[in-house]
């Protein structure tokens, strides 16, 4: 840190010493005066503590998108990403595998899921959806309880200055239920260290024992708290510091079980302590939040904050100030870290967020459009001396925000419009239709969220088709889960005790270095080596490890070394087979492997007896791995090749591949153009064509850190680290001076690669849609998938230059026109399904909506000609009068219905119905009444009573109506409808 800790301290105790004494509830408006004791110092004050005097080392925040946890929507708390730590699959030779003491301040939001005070937010003085954790953390016993609240109560009492007749502290009461005992050693550290007996409360599970979740690890925790009322009546404590020692796992049969390792993970909100400093009951009246509330007040019509709550609040508005200044930092520190509003997950969660600030500070506060963008500069300013990130994306931040916020404001405009007119067309008792709401909320990216939409229609007494709805929704889940890659299945996995125990035998991490063991032949295919290894370790599938394992079991294996790629970095796991030496006839097909903590588990079948020490050779599927090669080396070049065609800062939001396709989210502006899809693939085809070498190679991680152009992602590295660059040596390219990383793909990469470019063959990127937003999700294929494709894409392209032509020379008759929209039509279907280029696909749907809008106007010219040629032969037939009945060929109802049409307006007074014949005994039905018949007589009734005996159904309204039936006795017809319309005039 630039500020030394004791600086740092010093400005704290003589700003503390300014700072007014505690007033009550906050209901003031914004002063002009600078707070005392600033956030920034309180933050700065925190980490130099720790690092100068304690040893900490001090780690950067982690991004808000949790890095393979999908238990979580948003990185929620500090130790999030410790949690490999903490559950003992910390990858042996990455960075965080070496830490011991740590100390930093985390970006939180608590928002969606288990833990979310979204609803909260606003109604209060002191709820957050985003905050500052500030936490230090001490693993595998580097320190525990006495060291952790030795150094809590030193930074709170001599740091900050707090006194300490204003803190109190909880411990773990004990809970015999669970057969645990109170945490007496935490009570009497802190009344060793001077906590006033009085001072120190004992509370049960609920309060003062922390789980990660339903299982793994947990263990008691003592809290610090600070006493509002100040000796002045009764204590009123909010919680300021939760110390948390970590010494349990909870088993998936409920019991706790002592963990190998023990370890100190403590949290403190930034604001809360902030609140406490700046001597305010409100964390909204603190300097992380005036600056924001004051914007606020100068861009919008309502009247200054006053930090009102409940029925004094009127007009909400001071609520609306709350919720504004909460969600843009929120919004602004997500859309930083790459999480977009979307439509599922975390991005649907700040998709709400930001719909909630929009409808707070435009029907509250009477904000202009556009406001809310204006807000991340002030965001910027009060956070990005902390978080760089927000300094860096600050312009695109603001894009996102006003565009979304003007896309949903036309998005309920155009909602509210459906609504009304979906209801005009529905009957007193009818359901709401499940296909227009899905539009409204999903298919239509409306994005009118399900629980708006029914409340709008409740306030109207209509309902919702809730099963249409359910079943809309699993046929979606079904069409996503085809879309992307298959989901595999969870295997067998190592547990914390078995990792422990591994550890403390001293089993050293899996050998997969054979994995990078094939090489080309002359001839151009590869060659796969087989690993010979030695079980070490079997376990069964509910993870206990055994010696043997007999026949038919399904069993996890654990060997010195592997040449299987286990499942990471997006690449699917290797599949293949293993034989014990000497009984190579003998196969056990092993379905996956998965590392964990660095060692590799292998999931097989075992077809006889294998047991611990037993020799055998490894052997993986090669036309399998051969596959992912493929996609591995064309995900780098596409990865290259979005960078050329879009710019240099073009970002990769995630991949995966398996042998069928590869998947790859890239961060865009808008969805790619078919000019941009087809440059991409030409640059990669290119990098094919070239038949470049592929260069591997481990370095050292420090040697990677300021190369221009070096791809790598927000992951954690080993070190060494694995380097994959495409024609260009990895000793030249990882020079500064050589700039060859910004000319070729250069990237931080374990995964198996070709060895040269050529044998990917082609690549065609066969799918594109928005993810989120911000977000665009490509699906591409290679080789003679990629070929295929293109040549799909070439016959649908011919086969709409042919119907192109055949439109333009015309058609001279109904049925050909016909035809030819009917093939218009299929032919849009294909291209929509088929499997073949993106860029294509796009172009061919442009061009056939074209199509299909001049074949439909061709139709209604040509029915309108025949329309008017069978009116004047029917005229011809009959005298003026009030009825005409009679017989007429036409191809189509929508030719019939013409006819009848331009009959009553060449005869106005006269009521007509026609049938015309069609095959097989159908008989199309078409009729209108004239205006000056009686109010009686309906076209609806006139049209039914004709085509019910022909056993066929009828529709229209008074006027015009029209039907369908099937009937040997076209006369019989006739007379029924001559004899009802008589009848009726």
């Amino acid at each position: 840190m630039a500020v030394s800790m004791a600086a740092a301290a010093g400005r704290l105790r003589r700003a503390i010493r300014r700072s007014p004494l505690w007033g009550g509830p906050s209901r003031r408006p914004l002063s002009s005066e600078p707070p005392a004791a600033q956030a920034r110092a309180v933050r700065d004050a925190f980490l130099n503590f720790f690092r100068d005097r304690h040893g900490h080392r001090l780690v950067p925040s982690a991004s808000v998108r949790p890095r393979g946890d999908p238990s979580l929507l948003f990185v929620n708390a500090g130790m999030n990403q410790f949690k490999p730590i903490f559950l003992g699959t910390v990858n042996p030779r990455s960075e965080m595998a070496g830490f011991r003491r740590v100390a930093n301040s985390q970006k939180c939001v608590r928002a969606g899921g288990r833990h979310s005070d979204l609803e909260d937010v606003g109604r209060d003085l002191s709820h957050h959806t985003f905050f500052e954790m500030l936490g230090n953390w001490a693993f595998g016993g580097e320190y525990f309880k006495e060291e952790a609240c030795s150094m809590a109560w030193e930074l709170l009492t001599q740091v900050y200055g707090i006194p300490e007749d204003r803190l109190w502290v909880s411990y773990f009461g004990g809970d015999p239920k669970a057969g645990l005992d109170p945490d007496l050693e935490s009570r009497d550290i802190w009344l060793s260290l001077g906590v006033r007996d009085s001072h120190v409360l004992s509370f049960g599970p609920e309060e003062n024992f922390w789980e990660m979740g339903d299982t793994g690890p947990c263990g008691p925790c003592t809290e610090i708290h600070y006493d509002l009322a100040g000796r002045v009546g009764a204590p009123q404590l909010v919680e300021l510091w939760n110390l948390v020692f970590i010494q349990h796992n909870r088993e998936a049969d409920g019991s706790l079980q002592p963990l190998p390792q023990r370890h100190v993970d403590t949290g403190m909100g930034l604001e809360r302590l902030v609140a406490v400093l700046q001597g305010t009951r409100s964390t909204y009246d603190t300097d992380l939040f005036s600056p924001l509330l004051k914007a606020i007040h100068q861009g919008c019509r309502a009247p200054p904050y006053l930090g009102r709550v409940g029925a004094a609040d009127e007009g909400r508005t001071d609520m609306a100030y709350r919720v504004v200044a909460d969600h843009i930092r929120t919004l602004s520190v997500c859309i930083a870290d790459g999480v977009y509003p979307g439509m599922s997950g975390a991005p649907l969660v700040l998709r709400r967020i930001l719909r909630r600030a929009v409808r707070f500070s435009t029907e509250v506060l009477r904000a202009p459009p556009g406001f809310l963008g204006s807000l991340v500069p002030v965001v910027v300013e009060t956070l990005g001396d902390a978080y760089p990130e927000l300094q860096k994306n600050s312009a695109q931040i603001a894009h996102l925000v006003s565009e979304d916020e003007a896309a949903f404001l036309a998005s309920l405009q155009r909602g509210r419009q459906i609504i009304d007119r979906t209801l005009r067309r529905l009957g007193p008792s009818e359901l709401f239709p499940a296909e227009v709401a899905w539009s409204l909320s999903l298919a239509g990216n409306l994005g009118l969220p399900l629980d708006l939409l029914e409340l709008m229609l409740e306030e109207k007494g209509v309902q919702l088709d809730s099963a249409g709805l359910a079943r809309l929704a699993q046929e979606e889940a079904q069409h996503r889960s085809q879309q992307s890659e298959p989901v595999q299945e969870q295997g067998l996995q190592l547990n914390v005790h078995a990792l422990g125990e591994l550890q403390r035998r001293g089993v050293p991490p899996t050998d997969d270095s054979p994995k990078y063991n094939y090489s080309l032949r002359p001839s151009g295919g590869y060659e796969f080596s087989a690993c010979e290894a030695q079980v070490l370790q079997l376990y069964t599938e509910d993870g206990t490890a055994v010696a043997s394992v007999g026949k038919g079991q399904r069993c996890g294996l654990l060997l010195d070394k592997t040449n299987f790629y286990a499942e990471q970095g997006g690449q699917a796991s290797d599949r293949g087979y293993l034989v014990r030496v000497g009984q190579e006839d003998v196969l056990f097909p092993v379905a996956q492997a998965q590392v964990c903590g660095g060692f590799i588990l292998h999931e097989a079948v075992a077809p006889e007896g294998l047991k611990v020490g037993d020799q055998v050779q490894l052997h993986v599927d090669e036309a399998w791995r051969l596959r992912c090669m493929e996609k591995h080396t064309a995900t780098h070049l596409l990865s290259w090749a979005l960078r050329q065609t879009l710019g240099p800062h073009t970002e990769q939001r995630g991949s995966h591949l398996s042998p069928e396709r590869l998947r790859f989210d890239v961060a865009t502006q808008a969805p790619l153009t078919p000019e941009q899809l087809r440059a991409v693939e030409g640059t990669v085809q290119d990098a094919v064509g070239q038949d470049e070498p592929v260069y591997m190679e481990d370095v050292a991680l420090a040697l990677t850190a300021h190369v221009p152009g070096l791809r790598s992602l927000d992951e954690v590295y080993p070190d060494p680290v694995r380097v994959v660059s495409v024609g260009v040596p990895v000793a030249r390219a990882l020079d500064p001076a050589s700039q060859a990383a910004l000319r070729t793909s250069v990237e931080l990469c374990c995964g198996t690669h070709l060895l040269r470019t050529g044998a990917v063959g082609d690549l065609v990127i066969v799918g594109e849609r928005q993810l989120t937003k911000g977000t665009t999700r490509l699906l591409a294929v290679t080789g003679e998938q990629a070929q295929q494709a293109r040549e799909v894409g070439q016959n649908l392209a011919q086969e709409v230059e042919a119907a192109t032509e055949r439109l333009s020379r015309g058609s001279q008759d109904v049925a050909a026109a016909q035809r030819l929209s009917k093939d218009v039509g299929r032919l849009t279907d294909a291209v929509d399904t088929a499997l073949m280029p993106q860029w294509q696909r796009r172009e061919l749907q442009a061009a056939l909506k074209a199509l299909q809008r001049r074949a439909n106007a061709a139709i209604r010219k040509l029915e309108l000609g025949q329309a008017a040629q069978k009116t004047q032969e029917l005229l011809q037939r009959h005298s003026q009068g009030p009825l005409i009945v009679d017989t007429v060929a036409a191809e189509s109802l929508s030719v019939l219905v013409k006819v009848v049409r331009q009959l009553c307006e060449r005869a106005p007074g006269t009521s007509v119905l026609l049938l015309s014949p069609q095959p097989r005994g159908h008989v199309l039905c078409a009729c209108q009444v004239a205006q000056s018949a009686t109010p009686a007589f309906t076209a609806e009734a006139w049209a039914l009573a004709v085509c019910s005996p022909m056993g066929g159904k009828a529709w229209g309204s008074r006027v015009v109506a029209q039907g369908t039936g099937t009937t040997a006795d076209l006369g019989a017809a006739l007379s029924t409808a001559r004899a009802y319309a008589l009848d009726q005039l």
